[in-house]
C-alpha cells in the first residue's frame, strides 16, 4: 500500500505544486479567501470530490466528499489557505492547505478497496476568527472518526497542546462633563478601564504560571478636557486548558465590573473573536502518524513543544479524535514564522519534496486506521477520556 501511496502522489506532485504556487501568488486574509477556495475546490472536483462551497454559510469555506462503496471510518483533513496582511503566505497556508487537499485525493484514490469516507474541509481565517470554531459548533465533526492536519514549521514535531483562549471585550459607558469646570457631573469610563487594568494585574500573582492575559484599550475618549463617556478595553484570556479557562475568565470578568462598579459606568461584556479551545492532541493517532514518517525516512522527529498560542483546530479536537503535528520546510534552518522569509521558503524543491512525504504519512495513518478496527476503538477510547 505504501508503494501505490507514493506513485498516486507522484502522478498528481505538478498539480499540487500548481496549487501552493498559486495561492502564494494571490495571497489573501481571512474569509476573504475567494481564489484559494476557488482553486483547492477545482482541484477536488477534477479528482471526483462531491464539492459543498459556502459551507455552514461560510463565504470561503467548503466540504469536499468522497465516498466509497464500502462502509468504513470517516477520515477529515483540514486544509486552511488564509494569509497574513502584509506578508502574504508569512504561515505556510499556501502549502497547508495544499497538503491536505493532497492527502484527500491520495485516499480517495485507494478508497475503494478499503472503505470508508475521505472529506476535505476548507477552513478559512484561522489567523483571526477561524472557520473551524463554527464547524465544531454546528456539527460539522459529529460524524468524523479521525481529523488531520499538518503545519510547515522549521522541523518535524509532534503534535502537542495549544492554549484555550477566549478574546473578551469590555465596553464601558459613563457622563460626559467639562473635565476642569464640572467635572462631578461626568462619569469618566476611561477610569473604569484603567482599573480593569490594575485589576487584573493585581490577580496575576493568583493565576498559574501558564496562563496568560494580554490586552488593550481601543478607545479611551475624544479629547483631555472631555469626561470620556466611552471607553473600551479587549483582552485575550489564555490557559491550558477549557475547564480552568472558564474559571479565569470569569475572575477577569469580575475585574471589569468591579471597575464598573467604582466609576458608576454601564459595562457591555461581549467577544471580539472567536474562543478557541486547547489543542489536545490524541497520542494514539499521534503515535501512528510519526511511524508512518519514519517509515518514509523520517528519523528525526523532535518531541512536541508545548505551546502558549492558540489554534482553532483545539476545537475539532474536543469533537473527534485530533493530530496537528508540524512538517520541516526550511532544512531545518530557523527561519522565523509569520514572516516573508518563511513565506518564500514554501516554494522551495526542499519543501516540496517534504510535502509529499508529509502526504504519504497523513494517508498511511488513514490507511492504517480504516483497516484496524482495533485501532480506531482505541483511539476513541483515548478521546473519550479527555478533560472537557
Amino acid at each position: 500500500m505504501k508503494e501505490k501511496i507514493i506513485s498516486v502522489i507522484n502522478s498528481i506532485e505538478d498539480e499540487l505544486i500548481n496549487l501552493s504556487s498559486k495561492i502564494y501568488q494571490n495571497p489573501e486574509l481571512g474569509n476573504k479567501e475567494y481564489k484559494a477556495c476557488k482553486f483547492h475546490t477545482e482541484l477536488l472536483r477534477k479528482h471526483g470530490f462531491d464539492i459543498e462551497n459556502k459551507y455552514l454559510g461560510i463565504e470561503t469555506a467548503f466540504k469536499a466528499e468522497y465516498k466509497s462503496s464500502k462502509k468504513g471510518p470517516n477520515i477529515a483533513f483540514l486544509a486552511e489557505y488564509d494569509a497574513l496582511p502584509g506578508i502574504g503566505h508569512g504561515c505556510g497556508h499556501n502549502i497547508l492547505g495544499t497538503t491536505s487537499t493532497g492527502a484527500g485525493i491520495v485516499l480517495k484514490n485507494i478508497i475503494d478497496e478499503i472503505g470508508g469516507k475521505v472529506i476535505v474541509f476548507g477552513t478559512p481565517a484561522e489567523e483571526t476568527s477561524g472557520a473551524k470554531v463554527v464547524f465544531s459548533e454546528k456539527g460539522a465533526f459529529d460524524n468524523v472518526d479521525i481529523a488531520l492536519i499538518a503545519h510547515p514549521a522549521n522541523a518535524y514535531s509532534k503534535s502537542g497542546t495549544s492554549l484555550a483562549m477566549e478574546a473578551i471585550q469590555f465596553a464601558f459607558t459613563g457622563k460626559t462633563a467639562h473635565a476642569a469646570s464640572s467635572p462631578q457631573k461626568g462619569i469618566n469610563a476611561l477610569d473604569a478601564v484603567i482599573n480593569t487594568f490594575n485589576n487584573i494585574n493585581a490577580l496575576r500573582e493568583h493565576i498559574r504560571s501558564d496562563a496568560r492575559i494580554h490586552g488593550i484599550i481601543t478607545e479611551g475618549g475624544k479629547a483631555a478636557n472631555i469626561v470620556p463617556e466611552y471607553a473600551v478595553a479587549q483582552f485575550y484570556v489564555r490557559a491550558t486548558t477549557k475547564k480552568y479557562l472558564r474559571q479565569l475568565v470569569e475572575k477577569v470578568k469580575n475585574c471589569a465590573r468591579g471597575s464598573s462598579l467604582a466609576a458608576g459606568t454601564q459595562l457591555d461584556i461581549s467577544n471580539f473573536e472567536y474562543s478557541y479551545d486547547d489543542l489536545v492532541t490524541n497520542e494514539k493517532l499521534s503515535s501512528v502518524f510519526c511511524e508512518n514518517l519514519k517509515r518514509l525516512g523520517c528519523l528525526n522527529i523532535e518531541e512536541s513543544e508545548d505551546s502558549l498560542g492558540s489554534i482553532d483546530a483545539g476545537n475539532v479536537s474536543h469533537c473527534c479524535p485530533t493530530i496537528h503535528p508540524y512538517f520541516d520546510i526550511t532544512g531545518n534552518k530557523e527561519i522565523i514564522g509569520h514572516t516573508r522569509e518563511f513565506a518564500e521558503v514554501t516554494l522551495t524543491k526542499y519543501a516540496y519534496e517534504q510535502m509529499k512525504i508529509t502526504v504519504a504519512a497523513l494517508v498511511m495513518t488513514a490507511v492504517e486506521v480504516i483497516k484496524n478496527e482495533k485501532l480506531l476503538n482505541e483511539i476513541k477510547e483515548e478521546f473519550e477520556n479527555i478533560e472537557k
